[in-house]
């Protein structure tokens, strides 16, 4: 019994060789007989070390008989370095590792050829002499018809001739520049007459710039040739072309020995009613000077004596044929649109003058057509009754009873729903009564109370 108590003892003191890892024995020393015995015999339970996280460095336990590094198995799948240095932190800020993607952005950073890649070039790729060259892509006729027809359908609306030079540079090559001026010309001779005026002014501004004397040359060249296909659409074509060829004589454009070196080219009779047209506009007494309105004066620029001229005209003719759309055609082509009040005002008084219960229905019928599809406008509309209504006093000498038929046109209007409330509260009236004496038809006026 003696002897088991010393061997107890020792044990109990352990021998210098012996070394606790992590707060756990050597593999095998725990589990011994003697170790159990030993226990059971003191009745002691002997107890592990608790385990704290610590530094990379402070966490390593080297076994001077083994050689290896023993840690914990919660720590399997740490980030921490191996090595026992470093804080700890993802390497390249978090973009590192294996099997990730990187650092967004860094596949701009590193331009490398791959070997193994499909699309690897080993001639052009990987010496560094590459020479790039500018393609220029084919462009046919129909990609500058494409591209030209809304450029000048643009340019008629708002008349920039140095945005329609910028515009049609960049969209035709200077090999399809003659093509450029016929399309310019065969898109305004489907248009009136003031389009037609645009259309000489633009080809006068490319010149030099855009389109040089060759291109204007060719392309009316290319014209009179398709003059036979242009008269099915436009009949009056040869006249029109002649016009523009006229025009660019006298824009310094083109020179004027072209009518003499086309007059051999062709024995068609559009070609040469084209050719005669122009060369007629030339030569006659101060043709240059006159070339200069040869589609017209149009718009704001005609006298408004003219302009109340077309308009009384129209109506005149409106009311013989009762045609709205032809009287319509003829409001616009007259072009000005804020002179429209005046065709309002010559409604009225050709109204108030006819004294007949079927031109004003006629009238009335006309400008709530006019209104409804906003060629005059409310404004405009407004403004030609309130020019009646200002002049009633000296239209009633004239006709005796312009009141009693204005009241009654404005009500007819008024039920047409085209008239506002603010133009029937304006209606102006006679200060006293009217007796049957005066020739009111035997009724006397009620006096409007709005």
């Amino acid at each position: 019994m003696a002897g088991v108590d010393r061997e107890l003892e020792e044990l109990s003191r352990g021998s210098g060789d012996e070394m606790l890892v992590d707060g756990k024995d050597e593999p095998g020393d725990a589990d011994t007989p003697m170790n159990l015995a030993a226990d059971s015999t003191l009745g002691n339970k002997r107890k592990l070390k608790k385990i704290a996280r610590q530094n990379s460095k402070e966490n390593v336990v080297a076994n001077s008989a083994a050689g290896f590094i023993h840690a914990p198995r919660s720590w399997k799948n740490s980030r921490r370095s191996r090595n026992g240095f470093g804080r700890g932190l993802p390497k390249k800020g978090g973009a590192g590792g294996k099997g990730v993607w990187g650092l967004p952005g860094s596949e701009l950073l590193e331009a490398y050829e791959d070997v193994n890649d499909p699309n690897y070039d080993n001639e052009n790729m990987s010496n560094g002499d590459i020479e790039l060259k500018a393609v220029i892509p084919d462009i046919t006729v129909e990609d500058v018809r494409r591209k030209v027809e809304p450029i000048i359908l643009e340019y008629f609306e708002n008349g920039d001739t140095h945005e329609a030079a910028i515009s049609l540079s960049d969209a035709v090559p200077h090999n399809l520049r003659d093509i450029l001026v016929q399309f310019m010309v065969e898109i305004a001779m489907d248009h009136k007459a003031s389009h037609r005026e645009m259309t000489s002014v633009l080809v006068s501004d490319l010149y030099g710039q855009v389109v040089t004397e060759g291109d204007i040359t060719k392309g009316f060249e290319n014209l009179l040739a398709n003059l036979g296909d242009l008269i099915i659409d436009i009949p009056d074509a040869p006249m029109v072309l002649g016009n523009f060829i006229a025009r660019a004589i006298a824009d310094d454009c083109i020179p004027p020995k072209f009518l003499a070196v086309m007059k051999d080219k062709s024995d068609a009779e559009p070609f040469q009613e084209a050719l005669d047209r122009a060369n007629t506009l030339f030569t006659m007494k101060h043709g240059i000077v006159r070339l200069h309105n040869v589609w017209g004066v149009g718009g704001a620029l005609r006298p408004v004596k003219y302009l109340t001229r077309q308009m009384n005209l129209l109506l005149l003719e409106y009311i013989s044929s009762r045609d709205i759309s032809e009287a319509t055609r003829c409001v616009r082509a007259l072009e000005v649109p804020h002179f429209h009040h005046e065709l309002v005002y010559e409604s009225i008084v050709m109204a108030l003058e006819a004294n007949s219960a079927s031109k004003e229905e006629a009238l009335c019928t006309l400008l709530k057509s006019l209104s409804d599809a906003i060629i005059i406008t409310p404004d405009q509309l407004e403004h030609g009754f309130f020019r009646v209504f200002e002049d009633l006093a000296d239209i009633s000498m004239d006709v005796p009873l312009a009141y009693i038929i204005l009241d009654r046109f404005v009500d007819r209007c008024y039920k047409e729903g085209f008239l506002t409330e603010q133009i029937v509260k304006r209606l102006p009236s006679r200060g006293r009564k009217r007796f049957v004496s005066e020739g009111d038809q035997h009724l006397i006026k009620n006096h409007r109370i709005i």
